[in-house]
């Protein structure tokens, strides 16, 4: 069954003549990001050519998509907007709140108990207002989205960071914020600001141990976790017909961790075959009756310098297997250096845990490449030297793992088989250890590798790498072992060698009938009730924010001044916390739980102005809001870098904290705090961050003459009543500005 079918169709009917448009507005030849932005435009009479970088430009996506985790706040926030129907098709996916345990047999029963309450609440809200609902164990979302609704030269938005991994199906998929979403779904414009453009050349093959991970951890090492903000990736060259779909999705996904907008891939013979493969046949169809567009301009090929703002060359051929981290996932290491590095670095060399899944590589592929290297263990008499767990990504690739003997080649080595769900990825991982705080080495093929994300111990080292060299290296049981020149010892004691991973890009049996538990969209439900009960610990009615008083933040506490990396991991951690994402005063309790205080190099632990004593940071921000004092927080660089969730803005502007004043900001972090009414300022001299005291009051000066483009002051009164100010600086527009005079987006929206 094609989903959205009419959607599709009406999308196609009309795409080749929106791109003509808009070559001849912008009089030069376009290239496929351009093409798939241009054919979006909210008001297409807007067309003209954009300033990248500068000018925001409102859009109509074709679609959204929500995991369980940020759909409860997107969907109390919809249903405050008074709409009795989404405006375009949308879908929900239960993959967050499954905990990985003792594998899926139990597992999976657990969850549905656990969150029975907000299952239930997920479930109604999809029915009544017309939204498609993937159930608990129907799989992760990105990979049912791309199975079942990714199309080459669509556009949409997700309330997860890793919406970008349908760019490997050819869309502009970008990860949001609920209140974006929302937009979305009420016909609202959504606004972006024009990407800028980063050419990616691939050249040559992949051969031997690399694969398309590592093609991204490369990347990462070039790019950094900065390099790629309010930038798209548009991969083109002759590299690419040696990708396969699913390989080229791998690889957008973990564009995320660039702070790309997205990355995206044109449609090729292998996008095709994918979704033939997974029974588009008919999309795939008016795809390739579009074929021309769905790609960039000849002209753009020929001469991409004159075209892109920035190209990066790689040539897949010389690609190694990588192994990025600890810590970060910039930190990129091709394992052939691993043995220097390592010690020379103290990391723990011994590896504990192997865990083979997430949005990133949890395709067919993925598995059975993974496999090969797993039935090699088995076959060559070779012991396993560490824990092997493994997240299917869909219930469809499961069936299809299980029926062609992929999981029991995992199983035969030890390995546990969990939930088609996110689990240890986004922390949802009860890990069995002799010591929860002691150092250790575990290896994902994850995308994320920040300090406690997975297991909640800060001195877990995380690397990433692709499922295969995690598979050899949970067999070896040594972060420096190089599948490529090192050997193992038998049980008999003979010295053996791994063969390159092998593995079929789909089943040849095709992909097994599953029962994904879908409710497709109807419009038999419009009357239901949802119901939340006003004593529930896990779901919470929203209540508007408070509007802007017309005067400038005066003499505000300072609530923590962060040192170095401040994730939304750090600001708003996920794990045990998943539990409160609808609950938008029990989630405040985590408040910049993460992060480092500059001041005593601690977590959780400020100083509370009012009293003198180190408390939690939630309950300094409690202490200050019940005296009606608004508080500043001050940060590094790249703040709120890594998830796309809005409790990271929701929680702050929920206790009180007006100002978020950094020295930059990660893209999608920034709009949430704008869709929330708070203010995201940067310092114009990032040196000013040092001028910050612990004791200080500080003041936002010039907010009566708030406008695009205009500098305000901050005012920092020591303790020992002396002052300094300096300027800072904001991208409000004028919408922006609106927004934080009505105290949100969803406010301003509202009147």
């Amino acid at each position: 069954m094609i989903l959205d079918i009419e959607m599709l169709k009406d999308f196609y009917a009309g795409y080749a003549q929106k791109v003509s448009v808009a070559r001849e507005a912008v009089s030069r030849p376009l290239t496929y990001t351009e093409k798939v932005l241009f054919a979006h435009l909210y008001q297409p009479q807007d067309m003209k050519p954009f300033k990248r970088g500068v000018d925001y430009v409102e859009f109509r996506p074709d679609r959204v998509a929500m995991q369980d985790a940020t759909a409860q706040m997107a969907l109390l926030q919809f249903m405050n907007a008074g709409k009795a129907r989404v405006a375009v098709p949308a879908s929900v996916h239960c993959d967050h709140l499954i905990r990985a345990d003792v594998g899926v047999e139990k597992d999976l029963p657990a969850a549905l108990e656990t969150n029975r309450e907000v299952y239930d609440f997920l479930r109604s809200v999809a029915l009544k207002y017309g939204i498609g609902f993937w159930g608990p164990g129907a799989g992760i979302i990105h990979q049912v989205v791309l199975e079942n609704y990714a199309f080459p030269g669509g556009m949409m938005v997700g309330t997860d960071s890793h919406t970008p991994n349908a760019g490997g199906l050819g869309m502009v998929a970008v990860g949001v914020g609920g209140a974006d979403a929302v937009d979305v779904l009420t016909a609202q414009p959504w606004e972006l600001k024009m990407p800028r453009l980063i050419g990616v050349r691939l050249t040559g093959k992949l051969n031997g141990w690399a694969t398309p991970k590592d093609v991204i951890l490369q990347i990462l090492g070039l790019l950094t976790v900065k390099g790629g903000t309010n930038a798209v990736l548009e991969y083109f060259g002759e590299g690419l017909e040696s990708l396969s779909a699913t390989g080229k999705a791998t690889i957008c996904n973990m564009g995320a961790e660039l702070g790309a907008t997205c990355s995206i891939f044109p449609f090729d013979r292998n996008a095709d075959e994918y979704l033939c493969k997974t029974g588009r046949e008919a999309v795939a169809v008016m795809a390739r009756q579009n074929a021309a567009d769905l790609q960039a301009d000849a002209e753009v090929y020929a001469n991409p310098e004159m075209f892109y703002d920035q190209i990066i060359d790689i040539d897949l051929s010389k690609v190694e297997p990588h192994l990025n981290g600890p810590f970060t996932p910039d930190a990129a290491t091709p394992i052939s250096q691993m043995k220097a590095k390592g010690p020379a670095n103290d990391y723990p060399m011994t590896v504990e845990v192997g865990l083979i899944g997430s949005c990133t590589n949890s395709s067919y592929q993925d598995l059975c490449r993974a496999a090969s290297v797993a039935r090699q263990a088995a076959e060559k008499n070779i012991n396993v030297h560490a824990q092997l767990i493994i997240n299917p990504g869909s219930e469809q690739i499961r069936a299809t793992a299980e029926r062609d003997g992929i999981l029991d080649d995992f199983k035969r080595i030890g390995a546990i088989i969990m939930t088609n769900a996110c689990g240890p990825c986004i922390g949802q991982w009860n890990r069995h250890t002799d010591d929860p705080q002691r150092k250790n080495a575990i290896v994902t093929s994850f995308n994320r590798n920040f300090r406690r994300r997975a297991d909640g111990n800060p001195n877990t080292f995380a690397f990433i790498g692709s499922p295969e060299l995690t598979t050899a290296l949970a067999i070896a049981g040594r972060l420096d072992f190089n599948p490529i020149t090192d050997t193992l010892t038998d049980r008999d004691g003979n010295s053996v060698r791994l063969d390159a991973p092998k593995g079929y890009d789909f089943p040849p049996k095709g992909f097994a009938e599953a029962d994904n538990g879908f409710i497709a969209p109807s419009t038999d439900h419009a009357d239901m009730e949802v119901v939340i009960a006003p004593e529930s610990k896990r779901l919470q009615r929203l209540e508007p924010f408070a509007a802007w008083d017309g005067n400038d933040f005066v003499n505000m506490p300072l609530l923590i001044k962060t040192q170095g990396k401040c994730t939304t991991d750090h600001i708003s951690m996920a794990g045990p916390w998943l539990k409160f994402r609808g609950h938008l005063q029990n989630i405040s309790d985590n408040l910049l739980m993460g992060a480092v205080n500059a001041f005593n190099g601690e977590a959780n632990k400020v100083k509370n102005q009012l009293t003198g004593e180190y408390v939690e940071v939630s309950t300094a921000a409690k202490a200050y809001k019940e005296k009606n004092l608004g508080s500043i927080v001050v940060a590094e660089d790249n703040y709120g870098e890594g998830s796309s969730r809005e409790h990271a803005a929701m929680e702050p502007r929920f206790l009180g904290v007006r100002v978020v004043l950094a020295k930059s900001f990660a893209r999608i972090h920034e709009t949430n705090l704008k869709k929330q009414g708070m203010l995201a300022l940067t310092f114009a001299n990032k040196d000013d961050y040092d001028k910050v005291k612990e004791n200080d009051r500080i003041s936002l000066i010039g907010l009566k003459d708030f406008t695009p483009g205009k500098s305000l002051t901050i005012v920092l009164k020591h303790e020992d009543g002396t002052e300094e100010s300096f300027p800072v600086e904001h991208s409000y527009n004028q919408t922006q500005i609106d927004w934080f005079k009505a105290g949100s987006a969803l406010n301003y929206s509202a009147k």
